[in-house]
This record gives C-alpha cells, sequence and structure tokens, in this order.
C-alpha cells in the first residue's frame, strides 16, 4: 500500500525520509484562509483532511494519503507562517520569554476503501527572553519567513528553544509516532509496501 504525503513541506518529507518510509509527494492545492473565530484545533483539523482529500481524488489506489497542517498558538491568536520580515519580528516578540503550543492536524486517508483518521498532536514549547537585536538578525537570516510562528526548531531557531513537552516532530510539522500508529492500525504493512514499490 503506497504512502503520499500531501504536502509540498520539504521539512515533512525529510522527517518522514529520515524515519525510512517510502513515499510520494502530491502537493495539496487548497485554500488555508482561516473561518472568522475558527479555533485553532478546528483550523488545523479541517485543513488537514482537505489537503488529503485534495491529493487522494487524483491518487490510483490502492493508497494511502497523509494530509498535515501545523499552527502555533498563543494566549488564544493563532499564529501561521508571517506574511513580510515585520510580522516575523512581532511573532518572536510575542513568543519571547513564553510558552506556547504548537498544533498539528493529522489525516490518513485510505483508498479506495475511503477511509480517513483526523487526530490533533499539541506540544508546549517554551522560548528563552530574546533581545530585540537577535530578532534582528534572525529574521535578516530568513529562515522563519516560511513558518508557522516564525521560527524553525531544526534549524537556527532551536538556539533560543528552552523546553519541549510533547512530540518534536510535531513542532516539525509532522507527528511521527502518532503518524506511524495510526499507520498500523489501517492495516499499512512495511514489508508490503517495499514490495510493491519493487525497494529492497
Amino acid at each position: 500500500m503506497r504512502l503520499v504525503l500531501a504536502s509540498s513541506s520539504p521539512r515533512r518529507a525529510a522527517v518522514l525520509a529520515a524515519a525510512g518510509f517510502e513515499f510520494e509527494v502530491a502537493a495539496a492545492s487548497v485554500d488555508e484562509s482561516r473561518h472568522a473565530s475558527e479555533p485553532a484545533e478546528a483550523y488545523v483539523r479541517r485543513l488537514a483532511e482537505r489537503k488529503a482529500q485534495a491529493v487522494a481524488s487524483g491518487v490510483v489506489p490502492p493508497a494511502i494519503v497523509i494530509g498535515a497542517d501545523t499552527v502555533v498558538e498563543l494566549d488564544g491568536d493563532v499564529l501561521g507562517k508571517p506574511a513580510s520580515g515585520e510580522d516575523a519580528a512581532r511573532m518572536l516578540r510575542g513568543l519571547s520569554g513564553r510558552t506556547h503550543q504548537v498544533l498539528t492536524g493529522l489525516a490518513v486517508l485510505k483508498i479506495p476503501e475511503d477511509v480517513v483518521r483526523v487526530e490533533i498532536e499539541k506540544t508546549k514549547v517554551t522560548f528563552a527572553p530574546l533581545q530585540e537585536a537577535e530578532i534582528t538578525v534572525y529574521v535578516a537570516r530568513e529562515e522563519p519567513l516560511d513558518k508557522a510562528g516564525a521560527y524553525a526548531i531544526q534549524g537556527l531557531g532551536g538556539r533560543y528553544i528552552t523546553r519541549v513537552e510533547g512530540c518534536y516532530f510535531n513542532i516539525v510539522g509532522l507527528p511521527l509516532a502518532r503518524l506511524y500508529r495510526i499507520l498500523k492500525e489501517m492495516g499499512w504493512n512495511e514489508s508490503l509496501a517495499k514490495h510493491q514499490t519493487g525497494r529492497p
């Protein structure tokens, strides 16, 4: 049973590849706008499922399609990808010296059975206090510009993280252990998958 990652994120692909999964990538084209007053959990759940369904419609079965969406939540506010360097600096000032929550909606869709599982992974992340000069330098590196919450824990942003409570890979964008559990519960067999793709 082939695995298809419904995401153009190189970070999600890197997590899967490093964990030894054989998979294909098919970017999902969906409207990622958040509905007015939509809670963070409902938002990532909806987008993850929409991404999986959008890609599944063009995949030849049998296959399992994986969709995911990640946001940072601080005091009830949802922090997605910053719109500019100034927006990234604003987000980092808000995260400085505080604990926030990273939420990932994970949708796993099995076709042709059309069986879908959608779950939420939550991880708490604590930032060290940041000086304005540190924020300026970090934003200038451009790393924050395409990351939810304006930082990458697996990159330069990791130097500012003092504590993680929960799944590390969730912060990168793909809760690996949760995904593996769901795949097994859906009947995915690693040996059979490799045999079908002709890989050792």
